[in-house]
């Protein structure tokens, strides 16, 4: 007895070791997954890997500190500042013309239709990271740069991958017209291969789309963004299912609801978008599609298999979307309020001795 009651004990404890060195493997994984530094991706001239090195070393810090607090009260602005990112970036360039304010010459990008949605508490949580950075560093780091590490940590804090961004943007002097913002957005009711054509246009191939198109695993949409595919007739393509769902939310074309982007875990930046698009279960019409289009159904289905090969290519398309038409160097100017230019159009001191220390390291 005393033999059988040795090797249970034995048993045990081995079983305690292989679980604790299965979950340390498994905890290491995570790890690298999440970090995993993507500097080989070509960066266009004027950027840097360290471009506040000297100016505001903690400018990372500083920004994902204060992103912690704010989405501990309200993670949907994850989704919110990520979106603004991407509207950003496709209008003018990753030049932060889509957080100025409207002027006398004209209604600002926000007043757009496609940006209607956009939610003003994700602007006003940029211009109080802008503060703090400045407050810290002085008046050395863009609000186009500010806005591309928050679309970063916005991703990390919600369960996606960490990535390094290339910094030195500047920001715009002007907004775009509202035409010229309808004109360049993705609309949501796009088929793959419009959607194909466009990102082509901007040097972003058909793995780019698909992965910057996962960013709809987190966030919400409007009724009306998607209900043309509800009313009058059901989108052959919807899961019957999951349309009947998506009628009692919104029970007219213009309901003011709201539905979440991804059925299976709203919250969480994972790889579950691809598992709805094969069940088809995607909100818009330029998701589903992503999976009726025989040129990218292959990708989807190995994003859904494969959360790391979909984040390691969802870094990637960042960086790469990130760099689009930026303004670096003299262009523009570092605005001390990301709603509004600068009131000189000369540069600042502080501007000229940040801009002779990023060319130095480049």
């Amino acid at each position: 007895m005393a033999n059988g009651l040795s090797k249970r004990i034995f048993t045990f404890l081995m079983l305690i070791s292989l679980v604790a060195v299965a979950l340390n493997l498994l905890a290491t994984v995570e790890a690298q997954n999440k970090k995993k530094p993507r500097r080989d991706v070509p960066i266009v001239k004027g950027l840097s890997w360290s471009f506040y090195q000297k100016a505001c070393p903690k400018v990372e810090k500083i920004i994902r500190k204060e992103l912690k607090k704010v989405f501990k009260n309200d993670i949907g602005l994850a989704a919110a500042i990520l979106r603004i990112h991407f509207h950003d970036c496709f209008v003018q360039g990753c030049e932060g013309s889509v957080l100025l304010d409207g002027s006398a010459s004209g209604p600002g990008e926000q007043s757009s239709i496609p940006n209607l949605t956009l939610r003003q508490a994700a602007f006003v949580v940029i211009n109080n990271l802008r503060a703090l950075v400045h407050k810290q560093c002085g008046q050395v780091v863009s609000c186009s740069d500010t806005l591309a590490l928050a679309a970063r940590d916005s991703v990390v804090l919600s369960g996606g991958p960490d990535y390094d961004v290339p910094l030195g943007r500047r920001d715009s002097l002007a907004f775009a017209s509202q035409n010229t913002t309808l004109n360049n957005l993705p609309p949501p009711f796009a088929k793959a291969s419009q959607l194909i054509t466009d990102f082509a246009n901007r040097n972003l191939n058909i793995t780019d789309l698909v992965a910057l198109s996962g960013g709809h695993t987190i966030g919400i949409a409007h009724c009306p963004s998607f209900t043309g595919r509800l009313y009058p007739n059901q989108d052959p393509t919807m899961n019957k299912f999951f349309a009947n769902s998506l009628k009692r939310t919104c029970p007219t074309a213009n309901s003011s609801n709201t539905q979440v982007n991804d059925i299976r875990s709203p919250d969480v930046f994972d790889n579950k978008y691809y598992v709805d698009l094969m069940n088809r279960q995607g909100l818009f019409t330029s998701d589903q599609d992503l999976f009726v289009d025989k040129r990218t159904r292959g990708i989807v289905e190995s994003f859904a298999i494969d959360k790391k090969l979909f984040f390691d290519h969802f870094a990637v398309a960042m960086i790469k979307m990130g760099q689009m038409s930026v303004l670096t160097g003299s262009q523009g100017e570092i605005r001390s309020n990301c709603s509004a230019r600068n009131t000189g159009s000369f540069m600042s001191v502080l501007e000229e001795g940040i801009l002779e220390e990023a060319l130095s390291m480049i």
